[in-house]
């Protein structure tokens, strides 16, 4: 039979194969996770600090469109009456070069030289127009190649007359803002064609390196956009990944530790009892219980064994207790009641004989027992007496004395299995009265010792015997063992003495065999 120990390493290796599966895939998650929520906060930043560039521009302009509605009254006045005031303009205002008026397309006056007589097309070529613009240019008369930002505001309908603003856009630029590493690695102001990148003397934009992405923003208020020069959203996480490693490891061994737990033997053994049930799996085998005074056998108890075509024989105590766990102990019972009626032609066809199923407590709550005897048990009819056995070991306190009553009325006897060995109260005996104590083999293999266990079974011979009720000993080897426990009274014998379990087919020679040597004294194999 297939050892604990060899199924325990079997499953021990998908455990970890499980675990370490589940680590990395934890560790590849979490640092993709991160990357994701790097990268996010990398693009947030990119459009937040757009966003202020924008705006800090559209203020520094706003004040040169209200100057520019000023100066457009003083368009056609003799320049020396108005020069004096476009100076004062030019002084109040940081960011001002020199104001300019035209008329007809000829500027005649300036802030800066006064009086003069210059086409303002051979200065601005796209200049006079009949709409207001912004411009990106290069200055021609004061500082010149120097870039300046003109501003032209158009008065009257000819669109030949209006007032030019030459702003100092260097100075602009170093107001508005400086690139923000390691997102923003430079900044242009964009105007028409032209562009002007931040702390450049010249216009012109070169394009962005291999690894990087221009972003642009637009104003909503001004004819003019800001790019924004830098390394990728993506480009920056990965090269922040490596300080996220240790977070990342740290969960993948989390991850890892806790599926190693979560899937623990019981676990892989939960699935395989499914399947077995679902396969077949589990075959019944049969123990004979004989008379301590005739010998005659007078009924049997159901035991389950579990060939497990990947494990082998697996042992109930390995899979008993597991499926308790894991509340499979139900549909185990089930089928074990299933395949008894499959094999109820074996057994002798009375009344007197009795079939013992070992049932789990939880079968007995809100009688799902009933149930299930009334769908598989008395649908077929059978002749033999059924007992239900429950280990004392179980929580029996909660459990519901209608239910034995109904279950009693039915013809059910009720056993209570491995007794001495759990937790049943004199009070709990008397209130369910149980048919059968079955005594625990622990207690029957102390027969003529001086242990405890020796001096308890006596003890529990006198109870079964005062509460009227039918005691069983399991475990009987030794023909002392017969000899005291027959002399104590107690009626029904169980164990290797007389018969081991076995197969229900090798059930009635067994029992041919037995009738014919069931002579009180000789001892039976």
């Amino acid at each position: 039979m297939q050892t604990a120990q060899h199924i325990i390493r079997n499953y021990r290796r998908r455990r970890i194969t499980l675990a370490l599966s589940l680590a990395v895939l934890t560790f590849l998650a979490t640092l993709g996770v991160r990357f994701l929520t790097i990268r996010s906060v990398n693009l947030q930043r990119v459009d937040e600090y757009g966003s202020y560039a924008v705006a800090t521009m559209e203020n520094l302009l706003s004040p040169h469109d209200e100057l520019g509605l000023r100066v457009a009254p003083l368009v056609g006045k003799p320049c020396n009456a108005v020069q004096g005031e476009l100076r004062q303009y030019v002084a109040r205002a940081r960011t001002l070069r020199a104001i300019s008026l035209i008329k007809n397309g000829i500027l005649y006056c300036s802030s800066v030289f006064g009086n003069r007589a210059v086409p303002v097309n051979m200065l601005e070529p796209t200049l006079p127009s009949r709409h207001a613009s912004l411009q990106l240019s290069v200055d021609n008369s004061l500082l010149k190649g120097s870039p300046v930002l003109v501003k032209w505001t158009s008065v009257g309908d000819s669109g030949l007359d209006g007032a030019m603003q030459v702003i100092n856009i260097a100075l602009l630029t170093q107001l508005m803002s400086a690139p923000e590493m390691p997102w923003v690695v430079r900044t242009a102001l964009n105007v028409g064609d032209n562009h002007l990148v931040y702390g450049s003397n010249a216009l012109g934009f070169p394009p962005p390196g291999t690894d990087d992405k221009e972003t642009q923003f637009h104003s909503a208020r001004q004819p003019f956009s800001i790019s924004l020069i830098g390394p990728s959203a993506s480009t920056l996480a990965v090269q922040r990944l490596p300080s996220q490693v240790p977070l990342a490891l740290l969960l993948a061994l989390l991850i890892g530790y806790m599926a190693w737990q979560a899937s623990a033997s019981r676990m892989s053994f939960s699935r395989e009892i499914t399947l077995g049930i679902a396969r077949g799996e589990f075959e019944i085998w049969c123990q004979p219980l004989v008379h301590a005074q005739t010998h005659a056998c007078t009924g049997v108890e159901l035991l389950l064994r579990w060939n497990n075509p990947r494990q082998g024989w697996i042992s109930p105590d390995i899979f008993i207790p597991l499926a308790e766990q894991e509340n499979l102990i139900v549909p185990l019972t089930r089928y074990v009641i299933d395949r008894t009626i499959k094999h109820i032609n074996i057994f002798p066809a009375s009344s007197d004989f009795h079939i013992g199923i070992n049932v789990a407590a939880d079968h007995f709550r809100n009688g799902l027992i009933l149930n299930d005897l009334k769908r598989y048990w008395f649908a077929c009819r059978p002749s033999q007496r059924l007992m239900l056995e429950l280990t004392e070991r179980e929580d029996l306190q909660h459990l519901d004395p209608q239910v034995f009553r109904q279950l009693r009325a039915l013809g059910v006897q009720l056993a209570i299995d491995d007794f001495g060995t759990g937790r049943s109260s004199l009070a709990w005996l008397e209130m369910l009265k149980p048919d059968v104590l079955k005594i625990d083999k622990s207690f029957t293999a102390a027969i003529g010792t001086d242990s405890v266990n020796s001096r308890v079974i006596s003890m529990i011979i006198e109870l079964g015997q005062r509460l009227g009720i039918t005691l069983v000993a399991e475990g009987v080897e030794t023909a002392l063992q017969e000899e005291y426990l027959r002399r104590q009274q107690v009626q029904i014998l169980q164990g290797w003495l007389f018969a081991r379990p076995m197969p229900p087919g090798e059930f009635p020679a067994w029992l041919e065999r037995h009738q014919r040597l069931s002579t009180p004294g000789q001892t039976r194999v």
